[in-house]
């Protein structure tokens, strides 16, 4: 079964969403801006989700993870919970 481990920066609105991939794009460090700015838990672990399979986190977080390049940004990518930069940092089909 397919297993991924990825980091993810959630917040409220798409445009935050976009600046804050900018600022990543940029070179600023993808830990640190979740640990500044995303509103999730996670952010704590600089956004680190670690592992898990398909059906574990809500559809529309699946479909990019499982499909993705690996070490690339993602996004913005809204759910039920907001929006969301994601960045698969590994996958085994």
């Amino acid at each position: 079964m397919a297993q991924a481990t990825a980091r993810h920066i959630l917040v409220d609105t798409e445009a935050l969403c976009e600046e804050l991939k900018t600022k990543i794009a940029g070179g600023e460090d993808f830990g640190e801006v979740a640990r500044a700015h995303s509103s999730c838990p996670s952010s704590a672990q600089g956004g680190d989700l670690g592992s898990f399979g398909p059906g574990q986190m809500v559809p529309e977080f699946d479909q990019v993870v499982f499909s993705a390049d690996v070490n690339e940004v993602q996004g913005p990518v809204k759910t039920q919970f907001g929006y969301h930069l994601l960045e698969v940092t590994s996958r085994t089909d």
